[in-house]
């Protein structure tokens, strides 16, 4: 996150050209794929974890 908001920081700067803009842009990109993708796995553990905490039906008696 500390990056992504250096990058905005950046891009916002009336200095930046615009080929700089678009490689921030680009980099910018690829670090919200890798964070997407960080968060999907961590959400599919958190489930999987609950899901072996649910209680059995079978298991009620």
């Amino acid at each position: 996150m500390t990056r992504l908001e250096a990058i905005l920081e950046q891009m916002q700067q009336p200095e930046t050209t615009l080929a700089e803009s678009v490689k921030l842009y680009a980099e910018a990109a690829s670090l919200m794929d890798y964070c997407n993708g960080t968060l999907e796995k961590a959400t599919l553990q958190l489930d999987e974890i609950d899901a072996q905490r649910a209680p059995r039906p079978d298991a009620a008696h």
